[in-house]
């Protein structure tokens, strides 16, 4: 072929990246890998094959981890977790330091191994997957040295259960040890089946790096293992990323055990275009969102919204550019997109679009070559999709986008949250005004504005709804790799003494008259639907008087009734701040008559109840104070551009109330939430709940829009079981016996609600570091992370 002939056709052939050097590392290992324990490989049991996508040829032999195994490697972190605590936050920074260097000393090794295990260009490997790997090192070193000064009032988790999937092996790896490791935990990993091998070369050079035994495990195997490793009972914390499928399991599986959970899920994200976008720009965005990695990512933006009257331009555009994709071996640096993981995931793909198909899509692939043998998919449009086709609301997991067109603004959010998951967005707009109204009204942990798949080590990563919940990256992921000192102090909380019997009445003089304390819904007093009472006694049996008995029908009218209370979320912070005030104030003006009712229920020394009534008007105080001031913050990640990390209220938000200090308690759990802008429902506590609903007379007083605060009075655990199955509460908050915090865990896994629960831990509420401030207020938000790059 002649000069001439490349200018005019802009045809190229192959540039493959050499592969001797992994070739060379995997020979080293013929006999195969064992699990990586306490510093060195171990034998294994069992084995498994791991395969090359691109050719379907045997890479190496792997250990098949048994939960002996697994025993094996709990054992070796915990040994190391004190000595690795113990070395300090500088100290154990240079180890950081010492990883990230080594990732960057063998960048291309790592690159090409990974692109052989997983199918993916070389040029992503390369020139993201490494690179970003090492990032995560050094910025997490940083949050080592600063760790005594940043996070004073923590301390590490100890040891974590790190499971990691197949798409974005050894970044997955570098998201979850990197902050675990500097915060002063051990891991033990399990990486994916299908692509264990980056871990493996990761953990043999770490520990030539100088890491000490046990601080990094690694166990590979199938999903057994991964269930093991969840299921011990020496981990103390489990981080997930992959299926939400499996997500819901471990949520199971962990319910009432203590550990701590990170879930890092599926995702649906849309990926919407104005009229008024840079439309090639957005093509681009489009090739970067959906192609990348084949589709095989969690945030892949595979829901196409475009505005309707573009909509035709566009996919003319679209389809040009789709037939400049090319398609072919990984290690080919000239390529656009690899191969699908494994033969199992290209006939998922396969069934789904044929599914799409069936109902109705009109499907587009270009004319190009794949290449032989292999498991190989082209990219593909499905247009003129319906919203609640099949093809728009499951996972895809390849390179498969999905069309659908839209009028106004409002129909695009409605469209873009038309989805049970919630984990990434684009915005595309030349209007920076449009996208960034249209930004924070999307139900989702990140928002791309004029881009898409953007990640930092120094910008959170998580989502919302069913894409799970905690973070990764940023201050807000080293907090899932810490607990608040203050609660790790608390012991269990003492048995609750017998109930009292009913006492006689003592004479038979003129009765009180009678008040039958309603529920309290939507901003009024209410009756309980099933038109029962229960009586509320003093420590000596005397009635101090009744309240209604709240059953499933009056939870479901409190959620409805917070719901539609959403412009409390909307409402400034310097609002919801003076209602908090307020509240206090009003608290304060009935402060004798709450002291008298909670020392009557509780049989407290007048002295004590009055203390519980003025800590809890300064706990109103304290949150009116933090309202307008418990903030997000400007990431600037090493773009030209920045991050905002806005904190958004949850949404309707389940709280399950102690009976000690049953008002301070109550206002303790209640005030932060609305404070942040979530609204309620409320369950005070069970014997002493008179103090609750006295407070709702407050609420009537005090400007608190209906529905923000909902309280339904009645057997605890029951209507906690009522809450955590419902599907339109977003979290719950259970404090007070181990079994009411394990039943909200496990109840919770239909929608994948947030939980907080003290598992029958009890809480010193009169102690501000314990029940005040930020330990609170992390758990009322939900960080989303708005990127707005800029420039040309």
């Amino acid at each position: 072929m002649s000069v001439a002939h490349y200018f005019d056709t802009m045809d190229y052939g192959p540039a493959p990246e050499a592969d001797t050097e992994a070739r060379a590392w995997l020979k080293s290992h013929a006999d195969g890998f064992g699990n990586f324990i306490a510093g060195r490989f171990t034998e294994a049991a069992g084995r498994f094959d791991t395969v090359e996508p691109a050719t379907g040829k045997v890479l190496a032999s792997i250990a098949q981890g048994s939960a002996a195994d697994i025993d094996a490697a709990v054992a070796a972190a915990r040994k190391a977790q004190g000595r690795w605590a113990g070395l300090g936050g500088p100290g154990r920074a240079r180890h950081l330091y010492a990883l990230a260097r080594m990732v960057q000393r063998h960048a291309r090794l790592f690159a090409v191994i990974e692109a052989l295990d997983n199918g993916k260009p070389i040029r992503e490997t390369r020139d993201l997957d490494v690179p970003l790997a090492a990032r995560h090192f050094y910025h997490h070193a940083g949050w080592a040295q600063l760790q005594e000064r940043e996070f004073p009032d923590h301390v590490p988790v100890g040891v974590v259960g790190q499971i990691i999937p197949w798409n974005f092996p050894l970044l997955m790896l570098a998201w979850k040890v990197a902050p675990a490791l500097a915060l002063g935990n051990t891991v033990v990993l399990k990486p994916a089946e299908f692509t264990p091998l980056t871990a493996l070369l990761f953990a043999e050079l770490a520990a030539q790096a100088g890491l000490p035994p046990g601080v990094l495990n690694v166990v590979t195997g199938d999903g057994a293992t991964g269930a093991a490793l969840v299921e011990h009972a020496g981990v103390d914390k489990i981080a997930f990323t992959g299926s939400t499928e499996v997500g819901r399991l471990i949520r199971e599986k962990t319910a009432g055990t203590g550990k701590s959970l990170t879930l890092e899920l599926g995702g649906k994200s849309p990926f919407i275009v104005f009229d008024d976008a840079d439309l090639d720009g957005a093509v681009e965005g489009v090739v970067d969102a959906i192609w990348f990695n084949q589709g095989q990512v969690c945030c892949a933006g595979s829901r196409l919204l475009v505005q309707e009257g573009i909509a035709d331009a566009f996919h003319a555009r679209l389809k040009r550019r789709m037939a400049s994709l090319r398609v072919g071996h990984p290690l080919d640096k000239a390529i656009d997109m690899g191969a699908i993981v494994a033969p199992v995931q290209l006939e998922r793909i396969r069934r789904l679009v044929e599914t799409g198909v069936k109902e109705g899509a009109q499907k587009y692939q270009p004319d190009i070559p794949l290449p032989k043998g292999g498991s190989f998919y082209p990219p593909t449009l499905l247009s003129g999709v319906h919203s609640a086709s099949t093809v728009a609301t499951e996972e895809i997991f390849g390179p498969v986008l999905v069309s659908m067109t839209f009028r106004t603004p409002d129909e695009a959010v409605a469209l873009a949250n038309n989805t049970r998951y919630g984990l990434a967005a684009s915005v595309w707009s030349e209007t920076i005004g449009l996208a960034l109204d249209i930004a924070p009204k999307l139900q989702a942990g990140v928002v791309w504005v004029n881009a898409t798949n953007l990640f930092d080590a120094g910008v959170g990563f998580g989502g919302y709804r069913e894409s799970g919940f905690g973070r990764e990256g940023g201050r807000e992921g080293a907090y899932e790799y810490l607990k608040p000192k203050a609660w790790a102090a608390r012991r269990p909380r003492p048995a609750p003494s017998p109930l009292p019997q009913l006492a006689a009445a003592a004479d038979f003089g003129s009765p009180a008259i009678d008040r039958t304390a309603k529920l309290f819904v939507g901003g009024k007093q209410a009756r309980p639907d099933g038109n029962y009472s229960r009586p509320v006694l003093s420590p000596k049996g005397r009635l101090v008087g009744e309240v209604g008995e709240g059953n499933r029908k009056d939870v479901r009218n409190a959620v409805a009734a917070a719901r539609a209370a959403e412009a409390w979320s909307r409402a400034s912070a310097h609002n919801r701040a003076q209602i908090l005030y307020y509240l206090g104030e009003n608290l304060s003006a009935r402060a004798a008559e709450l002291a008298g009712r909670i020392a009557a229920m509780t049989g407290a020394t007048p002295a004590k109840a009055t203390a519980e009534v003025e800590a809890a008007i300064d706990r109103l105080f304290t949150y009116g104070a933090w309202a307008d001031k418990y903030e997000g913050a400007v990431h600037t990640p090493p773009l030209r551009g920045v991050a905002l990390a806005m904190h958004e209220p949850i949404g309707v938000v389940g709280v399950v109330c102690p009976d000690e200090a049953p008002l301070l308690a109550f206002v303790s759990l209640v005030a932060p939430l609305i404070a942040m802008g979530n609204r309620v429902v409320a369950v005070p506590s069970e014997r002493h709940p008179l103090a609750a609903t006295d407070f709702y007379q407050v609420l009537e007083t005090s400007d608190v829009p209906a529905g923000v605060v909902n309280i339904v009075t009645g057997e605890r655990e029951a209507l906690a079981k009522v809450l955590a199955q419902h599907d339109d509460v977003d979290a719950l908050w259970v404090f007070g016996s181990k079994e009411a915090s394990a039943a909200a865990e496990r109840l919770s896994v239909g929608n994948l609600k947030r939980t907080l629960v003290d598992h029958g831990l009890a809480t010193d509420w009169s102690d501000p570091a314990q029940a005040e401030g930020s330990i609170l207020l992390r758990h009322a938000v939900q960080v989303k992370n708005i990127w707005i790059p800029y420039g040309e």
